[in-house]
């Protein structure tokens, strides 16, 4: 494991102490830091993807500050530090496999679900649309996600970072995920500001309007303002109010 990294999560980890339950394992040497709620029996769990364009991880405002939200509802949280592509678009994906598998060897009767932030989005999207229907995730939240790898509506670092500078355009439809939904992709709640600059909206409403035709509960929450990236920051205007509104769809679940 990388030794910056390793320290950064433990800084982290103390941070967190004070107040939640803490398992640390790691998949595939990737770290894996769970956070569990006071109560007894996990029934809800969610598999946390930080963003970072496929380059690094923004662990803090789009992982580690979601945490104790979570388990004050009776949700485990778990923050994965997968790995970066580096030339092998597989391996995120397959850690994240290797995640959801050991969530659920650790918790059974948990309803087990996926969110991911920006190119953590399309990571966590990956996982709803390209798993084996065993293996997928039972819910999603997707923030303002990196969803299409076309060249027109991507980011393109994220493109670049996971399919390489040539990819084939068969390559660029299977890791268009809006391409990827079928009658085995979990329910979704997708929060984005619309005028972000970033990541264009249109891949969220592509992936919408595909979860939407298949008649998958889906809940899309477009704020006017806000840009990228705001993650759990209380600086972005709605956060007060994406936080009742992803309450009250956990609630759902």
């Amino acid at each position: 494991m990388n030794k910056l990294l390793t320290s950064l999560l433990t800084i982290i980890s103390t941070l967190f102490s004070a107040h939640a339950l803490q398992v640390e394992t790691e998949i595939d040497g990737a770290p894996l830091i769970v956070f569990l709620p006071d109560s007894g029996a996990v029934e809800k769990a969610v598999l946390i993807l930080p963003g970072g364009g496929y380059s690094h991880l923004a662990m803090q405002h789009e992982g580690t500050d979601w945490t104790s939200w979570f388990n004050d509802r009776g949700v485990a949280a778990a923050v994965l530090a997968y790995p970066m592509p580096h030339g092998d678009r597989t391996k995120p994906i397959e850690t994240v496999r290797k995640a959801l598998a050991h969530m659920r060897s650790q918790y059974p009767d948990a309803r087990l679900g996926i969110m991911g932030s920006s190119a953590g989005g399309h990571l966590a999207s990956t996982a709803a649309t390209h798993l084996p229907t065993e293996e997928r995730p039972e819910f999603q939240i997707l923030f303002y996600p990196v969803v299409s790898m076309d060249s027109t509506l991507t980011h393109p670092g994220s493109r670049l970072n996971l399919l390489g500078e040539n990819p084939t355009e068969q390559t660029v439809t299977d890791y268009s995920n809006d391409t990827r939904v079928d009658a085995s992709t979990p329910p979704a709640f997708i929060a984005l500001s619309g005028d972000d600059k970033a990541v264009p909206p249109a891949n969220s409403l592509r992936y919408y309007t595909a979860l939407q035709s298949l008649g998958i509960p889906a809940s899309l929450h477009v704020y006017p303002t806000g840009g990228h990236g705001w993650g759990f920051r209380p600086k972005f205007k709605y956060h007060t109010q994406m936080l009742n509104e992803l309450d009250r769809w956990i609630e759902t679940l």
